[in-house]
């Protein structure tokens, strides 16, 4: 067998065998495979697309591609949570200590920002100290001592989907469904879950901006994650406009341990609903409660007594990050006090925000990456004090923007004024933070 007759088959658009499809991911692991031809059957299937079948072959192929964390000793259910990316989309950061003080081990693998979208990793990382390259023994010390580790991926962790995770960025084929199911299932199932919530973003700043093909990819994950014997749920979610107030890796850091703090602002609200109806979901399905509305008042419980930032706290110290910049974010965290203001040039209400060039701005001035090897500024950032619906006067400040280099603010500013419509009239509708559960 040959990599070019598997690429060849699946540019026909002809179904791929498990044998070829086995081989080929095989060969991807060794390297074997040159990258070039990895990034063409990328491409024949972003094009062609799998069946049912096939993308269970390459799941569990891209699975099998490395080691499965054993983390059965540990006397507690393990649940987990993924997100399809989105502009300011945090919630990982809440949920992971939230779900942690209720009882259940959360053995968070998370990834690096990815096209527009920022990444859990990287937000993590602008905590002074926060380790999150972790070998297995180090990822489950913390997470027996604390209830929760969040690392990336290890060269020994489903290392296909790291060579093809990495591929799929430069090679446009990101939105590919079948791809996106390998990659998410191959890493959750490698980390021994027993259940996992799939936050499936919808809207003009997610990889899916149709709601078909967001409910399509669902559908997709949470039939391979429960064929995978992990008890799997996907909740469709708002991405129209940034979620909460902070964009950029710092700014969203400081945004989740105030809202765990009791001391976000209004505007911050919407990640912390958000997490909290992901979190309810998790301990629904990892068995703590028999519905989410216990589920919801049990969150409440260790949000509000302060456990839930305690656990935050250990984690942090636990990874070798600084622990007291859970009690004064501002001075522990990288920031910067140089500012643009983004005004309204008209009076209105706001209408549309085109999120995908908000998180692309951001990107550009450093808080995202244009290629693998770039380096992440963390204290480069927007925060938006105003959301779709909402009133607005010309030179009224729409948002600010974070980034020591003036000409580079200045443009960031720029942009996103662009990615704000001011129309005459409020929209027709509001938006639903929540738009769809799935079970199947």
């Amino acid at each position: 067998m040959r990599p070019q007759d598997v690429i060849r088959k699946k540019r026909d658009g002809q179904s791929l065998s498990r044998d070829e499809i086995d081989f080929f991911v095989a060969g991807v692991t060794s390297g074997r495979i040159a990258d070039y031809q990895v990034s063409a059957l990328l491409m024949a299937i972003y094009l062609n697309g799998m069946d049912a079948a096939e993308q269970q072959a390459l799941t569990e192929a891209m699975l099998n591609s490395g080691n499965i964390l054993d983390f059965s000793d540990i006397p507690k259910p393990k649940a987990d949570k993924h997100s399809t990316g989105g502009v300011g989309d945090k919630t990982s950061i809440i949920i992971a200590p939230l779900v942690a003080a209720c009882g259940v081990g959360v053995p968070m693998i998370s990834g690096r920002g990815l096209g527009h979208t920022g990444g859990t990793l990287d937000k993590l990382e602008s905590i002074p100290g926060y380790r999150v390259s972790l070998s297995a023994a180090e990822f489950k010390q913390v997470l027996e001592r604390v209830g929760y580790a969040m690392a990336g991926q290890t060269a020994e962790l489903a290392p296909a989907d790291k060579k093809m995770y990495a591929l799929r960025d430069a090679t446009a084929t990101v939105e590919a469904i079948p791809l996106i199911v390998a990659s998410i299932i191959s890493k959750k199932a490698a980390a021994g879950l027993d259940a996992m919530i799939i936050d499936v973003k919808v809207g003009n700043g997610a990889f899916m901006r149709e709601e078909s093909r967001a409910t399509e990819l669902a559908h997709a994950l949470v039939s391979t994650g429960n064929s995978c014997g992990i008890k799997t749920r996907a909740l469709l979610t708002d991405m129209n406009q940034p979620l909460g107030r902070a964009v950029g890796n710092s700014l969203e850091v400081e945004e989740c341990i105030r809202l765990l703090r009791g001391e976000a602002a209004e505007a911050a609200q919407p990640v912390l609903d958000l997490s909290l109806e992901l979190s309810a979901h998790m301990l629904w399905l990892a068995n703590v409660d028999q519905t989410t509305e216990a589920a919801h008042e049990r969150l409440r419980g260790v949000l509000d007594s302060g456990k839930a930032l305690e656990c935050l706290q250990r984690n942090i110290e636990a990874q070798g990050g600084d622990p007291r910049v859970c009690d004064d974010p501002a001075t522990f965290l990288p920031l910067v006090s140089e500012t643009i203001k983004v005004e309204s040039p008209r009076s209105g209400f706001i209408t549309r925000v085109d999120t995908t060039e908000i998180g692309h701005a951001i990107a550009a001035i450093g808080g995202g990456r244009v290629r693998i090897e770039d380096t992440i500024d963390p204290t480069v950032g927007f925060t938006s004090e105003l959301k779709i619906g909402d009133r607005v006067k010309a030179g009224e400040t729409i948002g600010v923007v974070y980034c020591a280099d003036s000409a580079a603010a200045q443009e960031a500013a720029r942009r996103i004024q662009v990615a704000y419509d001011v129309g005459d009239e409020p929209p027709a509708e509001d938006l639903q933070l929540v738009k769809e559960v799935i079970n199947e």
